[in-house]
């Protein structure tokens, strides 16, 4: 599941045939969605979109902002050692996976992914994440804001200065030269800590084995 590989490739490694393989793999999907799946493992709906806007208008002062988006590396401690070289670079070291996590300001884990192989930082993560596929295949939901005169159709996600120039992405001035420009930068830069927090809750508590 980590690597998206198919059931065929556990031939050798695990020594389990290409059924055993995929039969497990069906039992532990199932099991995760039917224990997870009512709390954890669903989409913000509209009226959850609305309650975030508000929130987050409230505490940072962002109108219509769904969450803040940063990738973080995740040490795998157990990783198999045919795969090590898939997985370690200049940039980590010792083999690790790159997750992609949007979060909300009371820790709401609104999306997660964990980066294929020879994934390392936050834009090739993003080249295979889904968290902008309903946007590009028609499917987001429809929440209508107006700022400065301007009418917008989506919300907007806060980032850091690596991702693209996507209108759905809202970063920081690099080099800000007015003073309300460093006024925006210091709140975006604050309301990111929503993600950082996630972090370092998720791994507090859980690691990669």
């Amino acid at each position: 599941m980590a690597t998206g590989e198919s059931p065929d490739t556990m031939d050798d490694y695990m020594r389990m045939s290409e059924r055993t393989t995929r039969e497990s793999l069906y039992t532990l999907s199932k099991g995760v969605v039917e224990i997870f799946g009512d709390v954890y493992l669903w989409k913000p709906s509209l009226h959850d979109l609305q309650e975030l806007y508000a929130a987050h208008e409230e505490r940072h002062g962002f109108p219509r902002m769904i969450g803040s988006i940063d990738c973080t590396p995740w040490k795998w401690k157990n990783c198999p050692v045919a795969w090590k070289g898939q997985y370690a670079s200049d940039h980590h070291g010792s083999p690790s996976l790159v997750l992609e996590v949007v979060a909300s300001q009371d820790l709401w884990i609104l999306h997660a992914f964990f980066g294929v192989a020879g994934s390392n930082n936050d834009v090739n993560v993003l080249d295979q994440s889904s968290i902008l596929d309903d946007l590009l295949n028609g499917k987001t939901l429809d929440a209508l804001f107006t700022v400065n005169g301007n009418r917008y159709k989506y919300g907007y996600y806060l980032t850091n200065g690596i991702y693209h120039q996507y209108s759905t992405f809202v970063k920081a001035f690099h080099h800000p030269v007015e003073e309300r420009d460093n006024f925006f930068k210091r709140r975006q830069e604050g309301a990111c800590k929503d993600v950082e927090r996630a972090f370092g809750v998720l791994k507090a508590k859980w690691h990669i084995v």
